[in-house]
């Protein structure tokens, strides 16, 4: 599976949960996670999208920690 495959995945299954899904494409913040999910009046998901064997960079890491530091909830998801 592609990234781009395992990321329309994610998409469909976060909105049959009842989540407004932003994808992003280009913020003034390298390293910001894939998809921003957002549930009706609860905490904001932003969700890194890899395959099975898809590695994140450093970068991408620090950008997961600085989000959780801030009180949003993360994940990495590899389908």
């Amino acid at each position: 599976m592609t990234e781009q495959q395992v990321q329309k995945k994610r998409i469909k299954q976060l909105e049959d949960q009842g989540y407004y899904v932003i994808k992003l494409i280009k913020t003034n913040k390298n390293g910001i996670p894939d998809l921003i999910a957002l549930p009706k009046g609860s905490k904001v998901l932003f969700s890194e999208i890899k395959t099975k064997n898809g590695n994140l960079s450093v970068l991408q890491e620090y950008r997961l920690q600085e989000l959780e530091s801030f009180g949003f909830a993360t994940e990495i998801y590899r389908g």
